[in-house]
């Protein structure tokens, strides 16, 4: 189960494509589909098919999105989350070998098509939370533990407003 939690500028961003769908991308559509269904014998007809499956899934898409919205809890910036990790926080972790991340605890809705946003509900973000610069800490995964160190906890400034 994922935690209900959004930070303000994806809420902003879910809202922005929710309103790109309904009011751009569905009307489009719905035109190309009574356009095609126009033509006549739409069991044959490409477009007509074509286009009624992606209003289907415009459709889907904006289901989703309101019923995100309706049970998403926007988690502002707060001056006692400095230099502790919580939800929002950007971390920059380093392992023994050297390698290191900077990451960004957001909810599961923001970290598609970002690489360095990763989930509060992951093992590394639970593992993060509550942490300070140079704590160490231990991942816990199915597969693997690893540890990694703090080595730097900021928050967006425009998060802050």
């Amino acid at each position: 189960m994922k935690t209900p939690l959004i930070t303000r500028k994806g809420y902003l961003k879910l809202k922005q494509e929710l309103d790109h769908l309904w009011r751009e991308e569905r009307p489009e559509i719905t035109r190309k589909v009574t356009w095609a269904a126009s033509l006549g014998d739409r069991s044959e007809n490409a477009d007509y098919q074509y286009n009624k499956k992606k209003l289907r899934e415009i459709d889907r898409r904006v289901r989703y999105i309101r019923k995100c919205l309706e049970n998403l809890k926007v988690v502002d910036y707060s001056p006692e989350q400095e230099n502790k990790v919580y939800f929002g926080a950007w971390v920059e972790i380093e392992n023994e070998q050297g390698q290191v991340l900077e990451l960004r605890l957001v909810g599961y809705d923001e970290i598609f098509g970002r690489r360095d946003y990763i989930s509060i509900d992951s093992p590394m973000a639970r593992a993060l939370v509550g942490k300070e610069e140079d704590d160490d800490i231990t991942v816990k995964t199915e597969t693997d533990v690893k540890e990694w160190w703090i080595n730097r906890i900021w928050y967006d400034p425009t998060d802050k407003l």
